[in-house]
């Protein structure tokens, strides 16, 4: 069972192989197993200890492949998202979530390292700033056969550098949503005109991101309850003729229709886990300021307890639900699942690289790490005893399987294995069926 997961686990990794150099593989293959194994504060060297590479190679040469390596994060990303398609229905729209995470870091001489406001910390009235690096973080949802939710899988990351660090280095400044319109964009490119619905909280929905985007996405957002909204124009011309109009009519905005008790509908929606009363407006029209002329479709739900009185949430298609608009825009919760367990887990801020090419490859490298175990286990693992979680008596009604659940189940299958022995290679272990759902080595070279 052990060489049969091995294998499996090795097969995965073969994935990402057009990306690197030869070289370079051999010392992502080293890295990865160390990272996984590595119970503690995660760094390159607790991970060539781990897998009792330590003394026998020099660990120069893996600080190497990411402070000075050829390969771009971006095109193991784009090899990643060809396997995560194949778990997806060939019809179905590519589901994708956007946010932000702040990574806390110290010392002198760190690449992009700045204050940033820690949204854990923080209430409305008192921010906290914590020095670190802010990732802005593309992922796909993918539902999985191991679990009843929907799990977030990162593809794409791009450092955030506030505006003093990048003009004292002379470097190009851009905001995070610049940076999440430009991963919008490669994403784009990657899914070939196959729909997107993207879901995004208040902070990434404004014209940077919105103006101009692609047909092929679909945006399912929040907004404030004080946005200005107009009607659709009318097609008529003007007794002097000109140009038709392109805004209509002032609304009223969704603050003002939440404060009347009138006219609230309800439906049910499953939200976060479980099946929600929701009492709800809903209104078109257009938010120039963020969408142009856009035509949106816009629900205010009532919001019965604490200082908030409503939530207000759109979609750029006019022909969605109020329900699917709920839904889609609640799916965005599994990226901070995500981000919880990149950092509990899988040590996402514990490198301590200085290096600005260090500094941008280590933290996408642990994001494809948790992608890649998470394929790997759906692709069969999770139906073999090396899924199997440790007896806990007083947790007997436990459904599905956690990531710690996926990580244990690699380092069941690394613990034993020798990285640099040849035994130990893809080539030398025995051949058995390949999993399924695994995307063939034509597939990825010809993708994109």
């Amino acid at each position: 069972m052990l060489s049969e997961g091995l294998r499996t686990l090795l097969l995965a990794l073969e994935v990402v192989r057009p990306a690197l150099t030869e070289p370079g593989f051999r010392n992502f293959t080293v890295v990865f197993a160390g990272w996984v194994q590595t119970r503690g504060t995660h760094a390159i060297t607790e991970a060539l200890v781990a897998t009792n590479v330590a003394g026998r190679l020099h660990h120069e040469r893996f600080h190497r492949f990411f402070s000075r390596g050829s390969w771009r994060p971006d095109e193991l990303g784009r090899l990643l998202f060809i396997w995560l398609a194949s778990f997806l229905p060939a019809d179905a729209p590519i589901r994708a979530v956007l946010d932000d995470t702040l990574a806390p870091k110290k010392g002198p001489n760190v690449f992009g390292i700045g204050s940033h406001r820690d949204p854990v910390r923080s209430t409305k009235k008192f921010p906290v700033l914590t020095f670190g690096h802010c990732w802005v973080v593309l992922a796909i949802l993918v539902p999985l056969p191991f679990s009843h939710r929907t799990w977030a899988l990162p593809i794409l990351f791009r450092l955030y550098r506030n505006e003093k660090d990048c003009l004292g280095n002379g470097h190009k400044f851009s905001k995070k949503t610049e940076l999440a319109r430009e991963m919008l964009d490669v994403l784009v490119k990657w899914t070939c005109s196959r729909p997107i619905e993207l879901a995004a909280d208040n902070a990434y929905c404004n014209d940077t991101v919105l103006r101009g985007l692609s047909p092929t996405i679909t945006l399912f957002g929040a907004m404030r309850p004080d946005a200005v909204l107009t009607a659709p124009p009318s097609k008529e011309r003007g007794k002097k003729g000109g140009r038709p109009r392109s805004r209509g009519a002032l609304l009223a905005k969704p603050e003002k229709l939440a404060a009347q008790k009138s006219g609230w509908l309800t439906c049910k929606a499953f939200l976060y886990g479980q099946e929600r009363t929701i009492h709800y407006k809903e209104l078109f029209g257009q938010w120039y300021r963020a969408a142009g002329t856009r035509l949106l479709r816009v629900i205010i739900v009532r919001v019965d307890t604490g200082s908030i009185s409503c939530r207000v949430f759109f979609c750029t298609d006019p022909n969605r639900s109020a329900v699917q608009i709920l839904e889609a825009y609640a799916g965005r919760w599994a990226i901070e699942v995500c981000f919880r367990e990149l950092k509990q887990l899988l040590g996402f801020a514990d490198s301590a690289a200085r290096k600005r090419a260090a500094v941008e490859r280590t933290a996408p490298f642990v994001g494809y790490v948790y992608t890649t175990l998470v394929l790997w286990f759906a692709g069969g693992v999770h139906k073999t005893a090396l899924a199997v979680p440790p007896i806990r008596p007083w947790y007997t009604h436990k459904t599905g399987c956690s990531f710690a659940d996926v990580l244990r189940a690699a380092q069941r299958v690394l613990a034993p294995a020798d990285v640099l022995d040849p035994a130990s290679s893809l080539a030398n272990l025995a051949e058995t069926k390949v999993p399924t759902r695994h995307p063939s080595e034509n597939r990825s070279r010809h993708a994109g």
